[in-house]
């Protein structure tokens, strides 16, 4: 039921931080903020596939313990039920610490003023966080994400949106007759809008700008997740090595081109385009 990522033990937590935290962005980390030095994320989430970031990304960014709850094991419960659940799990709860728009029970029958009540647990509520007018959700940076928006995705997670994966062989052909790309296969991550992007790639402790391509090659018709370095670059990449892309600036949409002389024409400006975008990071 439980799967406990976390050097405290079990009976000791005192304080838990309960949601998806898909992402853990500036909102969630109002929640983690008010955790005491024995509090841990409790993750609740029924959505299977693709995520904003992976439970140990989040235990690095949030500096926390992670506990994963499986969803099936206790979507029937009723509220009263989940919380004595949770009371049994974690004999040393004092605090619990949900968003403004937290459900839970069957049904989404019950909201974060219940906790309290049904538990006897004191239990803080935070409101709604917004930047620039925006509430900060999940959603609306998946939503952002999906139209290329990156700038804004970024402002609401507080950092560079970023997705990983092995290294795999590609076609080739960029060394050959275009650019050298690296080539990733990513399988976890929410990706963003199929495109060309100014970006950061991480290969182990190192990291290069770069200009990314997400989509349907031309010379193919695969798809294929591409990062061309726009620096001095000598590291030895294996198949074992895993990529990192952090997306800074959308730059164009995709397009098919008729022969290699337009694509590296583009693929030119591109990098060039991407260095203009890059050009303040260090």
């Amino acid at each position: 039921m439980l799967n406990i990522f976390t050097t405290i033990a079990k009976n000791k937590i005192k304080s838990l931080a309960i949601g998806s935290f898909d992402g853990l962005h500036l909102g969630h980390q109002k929640l983690i903020n008010l955790l005491d030095d024995f509090g841990a994320i409790l993750i609740v989430d029924k959505f299977q596939g693709r995520k904003l970031c992976t439970h140990k990304e989040k235990q690095i960014l949030s500096n926390k313990q992670i506990i994963e709850l499986d969803f099936e094991s206790i979507k029937n419960l009723d509220g009263k039920e989940f919380l004595d659940f949770l009371k049994k799990e974690f004999v040393s709860l004092k605090c619990i610490i949900v968003g403004y728009d937290f459900c839970f029970g069957k049904n989404k029958a019950y909201k974060a003023k219940d906790i309290e009540n049904l538990s006897g647990i004191k239990t803080i509520i935070v409101d709604e966080f917004c930047i620039n007018g925006m509430s900060v959700h999940t959603s609306l940076i998946k939503e952002f994400l999906a139209k290329g928006e990156i700038e804004k995705a970024n402002l609401l997670l507080g950092r560079n949106y970023s997705i990983k994966g092995k290294h795999v062989k590609g076609q080739g052909l960029g060394s050959k007759e275009l650019y050298a790309t690296l080539n990733l296969q990513c399988d976890d991550y929410v990706l963003p809008k199929e495109g060309v992007y100014a970006t950061l790639t991480q290969i182990k402790d190192a990291i290069y700008k770069s200009v990314s391509f997400l989509g349907l090659r031309s010379s193919d018709g695969k798809f294929a997740i591409e990062s061309h370095i726009l620096e001095k670059f000598d590291q030895d990449i294996n198949c074992k090595d895993m990529i990192e892309i952090q997306f800074i600036s959308f730059l164009r949409e995709n397009h098919k081109f008729e022969d290699l002389t337009q694509l590296k024409k583009q693929i030119s400006q591109d990098i060039q385009l991407a260095q203009d975008r890059l050009k303040d990071l260090k």
